[in-house]
C-alpha cells in the first residue's frame, strides 16, 4: 500500500475541449513521471473506466510504475457531449486528448496509445499521423465483415461444438433444439455465399482489414497485440493475419510483440487476466 501511496501524485479530472464539445478525461499522475506516458482510447459503447474497471485499474498499476496515463470519454459517450461517434471518426477526440494530456503531465515526451475492440481499430487508423506516437497496445483488434464473421463462426464456434462430445449428448437428450441450431447454421451459410456473389461488385471497395493494414504499415513505432483465446472478435483477428501475406509481413519485425492469453474473454473479465494485461503492458513499456 505504501508504494501505490508514494507513486501516485495525483488522479484528476479534466474537462477539454474538441470542435466545440466538452470531454471528460482522467489523469493519473505519478509523483516522478515517466516520459511516455498512456492514452486509453476507449472501444463503444463504454466509456473511460472500461468493462469490469479495466482501464481504471490499468492506469493505477500504470502509476505504481511511474507511467503516466490518460483515460477519457470521447464524444457522445460517457460525460462528454456532443452526438455519439462510431469508432472510425474518433481521430479529433484523440488528438485533443494527447495535447491536453501533454500540457497536464510537460515530463511526457512519447505518446502510447492502448485500446480494446474498435478502438484498437481507431488507433491503428490515427497512430501514423501523430508523430507523438511513438507505441500502440492493441487488445483484441475489431476487423470483422459478414464474411469474416461467417467464417470465424463455422471455424471457432460450429466445428468446435460439432466435435465435441457433450453437443451430441445434449442433442440426444433433446437439450439442443435442433432446427434452431439447423436455421442459424444455414443463415451463415447463406450470408457467406450472398457476400461471394456480391464480391465483384464490392470489390473497389477497400475493405476494414485493408484499411487497418494501410495504416499499420505507416506506423513506425513499437506494437504491443494482445490475444483472447476465448473471443471470436480475436479469433476473427487472428484468422485475419493467417489468411494474409500482407499481414504477417507486416507483424514479423522486432518492433511487434504479440501475447495470447488462451483461457481469457474478449473484455479480459476476471482479475488474474486483468492483471495479466496490465503486467505485460509494464513490460513492454519498459523494453524500449
Amino acid at each position: 500500500m505504501s508504494v501505490i501511496i508514494s507513486a501516485v501524485k495525483m488522479k484528476q479530472s479534466i474537462i477539454f475541449d474538441c470542435n466545440g464539445e466538452k470531454l471528460l478525461g482522467i489523469l493519473h499522475a505519478p509523483a516522478i513521471p515517466r516520459n511516455k506516458g498512456v492514452v486509453v482510447v476507449v472501444g463503444g459503447p463504454q466509456y473511460r473506466v472500461g468493462s469490469h474497471r479495466q482501464f481504471l485499474l490499468l492506469s493505477n498499476h500504470l502509476a505504481t510504475e511511474n507511467f503516466p496515463s490518460f483515460r477519457f470519454d470521447y464524444q457522445g459517450m460517457g460525460d462528454s457531449s456532443g452526438q455519439q461517434k462510431d469508432f472510425e471518426n474518433i481521430e479529433d477526440d484523440i488528438r485533443s486528448a494527447i495535447d491536453v494530456f501533454l500540457v497536464s503531465c510537460p515530463e511526457v515526451t512519447e505518446i502510447v496509445l492502448l485500446g480494446l475492440c474498435d478502438a484498437a481499430s481507431a488507433i491503428l487508423f490515427y497512430a501514423y499521423k501523430d508523430p507523438r506516437v511513438t507505441g500502440v497496445v492493441l487488445l483484441n483488434p475489431w476487423v470483422r465483415s459478414i464474411e469474416i464473421e461467417s467464417h470465424a463462426l463455422l471455424k471457432h464456434y460450429y466445428l468446435k461444438k460439432i466435435l465435441h462430445i457433450n453437443t451430441w449428448h445434449r442433442m440426444f437428450t433433446g437439450k439442443i433444439n435442433i432446427c434452431s441450431a439447423s436455421a442459424s447454421l444455414f443463415s451463415i451459410l447463406k450470408n457467406r455465399c450472398i457476400k461471394r456473389i456480391n464480391s465483384s461488385v464490392e470489390s473497389s471497395a477497400v475493405s476494414l482489414p485493408e484499411r487497418m493494414l494501410s495504416g499499420y504499415k505507416k506506423f513506425k513505432g513499437h506494437s504491443l497485440i494482445i490475444i483472447s483465446g476465448e473471443d471470436l472478435t480475436a479469433a476473427e483477428f487472428v484468422d485475419t493475419v493467417s489468411s494474409s501475406r500482407s499481414w504477417k509481413e507486416q507483424l514479423h519485425n522486432n518492433r511487434v510483440t504479440w501475447k495470447e492469453l488462451s483461457e481469457a474473454n474478449h473484455t479480459f473479465s476476471t482479475k488474474l487476466w486483468r492483471d495479466q494485461v496490465s503486467l505485460w503492458t509494464t513490460e513492454w513499456l519498459n523494453l524500449w
